[in-house]
Order: structure tokens, then sequence, then C-alpha cells
């Protein structure tokens, strides 16, 4: 017991300077990048902020290539804390991934939960998970989502995965239909995300991504989720994420333009410095309610409220008289049955209720 308290103690307090290192690296040096390799004050943030959506809908880009040849699998990770909020949507996508898992053109191989509670908690044997620990008290300064950079790199250091390429997913995601790998050559494949706008923020991204690193669009408008990248990719990628989360967050200009999707405007910059583009995979996923069809999708991401009246009318902005919004149930899961929009919702809508209800009715204890 004393020999596993004291080894214990060495990890965190290495751990804990590793970090240190890193913050003293990212605030004393513009990060010129020979390196090999995540607002506005969030404090109270207990569940996602909503980031609106413009009228005419998210920003269109070209679509990935077609599939050939051998299977090439990739590993699916999803970060979550221990909340009651991350956990119920962990166990929801869960189920879909296995329903999925071995259906036709899927090239979905394992799948893991990176828990960054530090801690096991009671789902460890329904769902595979990887205990991460959290940053130090502290240095998220209310931002949990930096707590996603510095898991990815402990798990890309310490787990055993057998795949060559990763997933990287997250709790809000529900999986529509079996995924193939839809990177090639080398490059990623991403979601193009309309409120990334690396040109936009020219100035603010060039103390990060230095002129002699090229263009500033050699920044892709995606986050960390959903991409798929090559596994040994993305073990160049997260140090390099996670210092420049860590640098951006300190930075009061760049904290400030950033707001909620710093540690998303940190990925792409990283993903650019070390050389690796991405496909803008415009079809990998839906957000309703502003996209009102499933079409040939493979993920639903439900980070938007959908309220309606009971004419089938959208009433965004305004509690409708039928609502689904993730952000209801953050510290008490769904209950069981929610009742489906009234006529005239979108298709988009309408799945993901009655998604969420067949998981809700088959996992094992269920509200308990």
């Amino acid at each position: 017991m004393g020999c596993g308290n004291t080894f214990f103690s060495v990890l965190v307090t290495f751990s804990v300077a590793l970090i240190t290192y890193n913050i003293l690296i990212s605030a004393n040096a513009p990060l010129r990048q020979e390196l090999p390799g995540p607002s506005e004050p969030s404090a109270g943030f207990s569940v996602d902020p909503v980031i609106k959506m413009p009228l005419d809908g998210s920003r269109r880009f070209g679509g990935g290539g077609g599939r050939g040849g051998r299977r090439r699998l990739f590993h699916t990770a999803v970060t979550a804390s221990d909340s009651v909020y991350n956990t119920w949507q962990c166990r929801v996508m869960y189920y879909w991934f296995k329903k999925h898992q071995g259906g036709p053109n899927s090239e979905m191989g394992g799948f893991t939960r990176i828990l960054h509670s530090g801690k096991p908690d009671r789902y460890m044997d329904e769902i595979p998970t990887f205990v991460a620990q959290p940053l130090p008290s502290g240095m998220d300064q209310g931002y949990i989502v930096l707590n996603r950079p510095w898991a990815f790199v402990q798990w890309l250091r310490q787990a055993d995965i057998k795949e060559d390429y990763i997933l990287m997913s997250e709790p809000d995601h529900v999986i529509v239909k079996p995924i193939p790998n839809l990177s090639r050559d080398g490059l990623g494949a991403a979601f193009p995300f309309f409120y990334i706008e690396p040109k936009k923020y020219e100035a603010v991204l060039r103390k990060f991504f230095p002129e002699e690193k090229g263009p500033i669009t050699n920044i892709d408008p995606i986050g960390n989720s959903p991409v798929i990248v090559g596994k040994e990719s993305l073990k160049k990628i997260a140090p390099t994420w996670m210092n420049i989360s860590l640098a951006m967050k300190k930075d009061p200009e760049t904290d400030k333009s950033f707001g909620w999707v710093l540690e998303m405007y940190a990925y792409a910059v990283s993903s650019a410095l070390h050389g690796v583009g991405n496909i803008l995979y415009k079809d990998f996923m839906i957000q309703p309610p502003w996209d009102k069809e499933l079409g040939e999708k493979f993920i639903i991401h439900y980070t938007y409220g959908c309220d309606y009246n009971m004419k089938g009318e959208l009433t965004y902005g305004k509690i409708g008289e039928w609502r689904f919004d993730k952000r209801s149930y953050d510290s008490v899961a769904p209950p069981k049955n929610l009742p489906l929009p009234p006529p005239g919702v979108p298709e988009s809508v309408v799945t993901l209720v009655k998604m969420v209800n067949e998981a809700t009715a088959n996992i094992p204890n269920w509200g308990s």
C-alpha cells in the first residue's frame, strides 16, 4: 500500500511538473514552433454554452473520396468528465457505436472513453475506459475543455492502441450508420465548422502560426472532433495542441477572441504546424435543428437545443411547447421514452429523439 501511494505521488508530481514546464515554455516564447511537436471567462458554465447558428446554416465545403482496398480500421476515442451530463451522453453514444461497428462498409475498430476525472467510475464495465489525470487544480481557469488535449496526450502515450487511425468524437455524437475511414493519402478527415475562421483572426493566430509556416489558409476551419487522423500524426499533434491550448488561454487577446471554441482553434493550428491537412468532409455529421435531413451523414451532433411549437414550427431562442435540449439534463439523465416531436418537425430531430429513446430503452439500469 505504501509503495503504491509513493508511486502515485511521484506520478502526479511528475505530471504537474511536465505541464508546468509546458506552460512556462508557452508563456515565455512566441511558440516559434520548432516544436516537434484552448472566451469569455467561463466560470459558472456547468454545461456547454450555445454557439449561435447563422440563419442560412453552416458553411459547406467539398466532400471526401470513395473507398477501396484493404480495411483501414480506426479507433474511436471520446473524452469525458464523470459528470451526470457527460456520462449519459457517453452511454447513448457507445450504444450506437456498438450497433454500427460491424455494419456494411464499417472500418470502426475499438472504442475508448478517455475519462479525465482521474479516477474510475461505475461505468468502467459498460464502456471501455482509460482513466486520465485532469489538469492540476486551477490550471484550466474554469475552462474544463482544456482537459481534452492533456487527456489525449496521456492516452496516446500509455494505451495500447491497435488501430493505425483515430476518430476523435464527442459524447453528444450519435452514430447513425457505419463509418468508413474517410481519411486519405496522409490527410485527416474533418467536419468544417462555420465559426472557425482563421482568415478573420489572422492577426491573433500569427502569434501561434508564424508567417514562415505558410499562409493562414493552411489552418483548416476545423476542431478536433469529428476528425479521423493517423495515429502517428496525432501523437505528434497532441502535445502541441496541449501547449497551444494553454498558451492561448493565457493570452488575454486570444482568449477573448475565441471564447469557448479556443481549444478547437488550438487543434486546427497544431494540425497545420505539423503539416497534417484535412479533407473537409461536410457529410461527416449534421447538427439539428439547422440541418433538417439526414441524407448520407454519419453522425448527429446534438449540440443545439431543438424547440418547436405544436404546429412543428421552430421557435429557436424561445423555449418551445415541445423541446429536446441536452442542457435540460445536466444533473439527471433523460427519462426513457421521451415524447416524439409534433408533425412537421424535420427528419433530423425526429431521428435523434427516436435514437435516444432506443438507447435508453436498451441500456441496462438506465436512470437507476
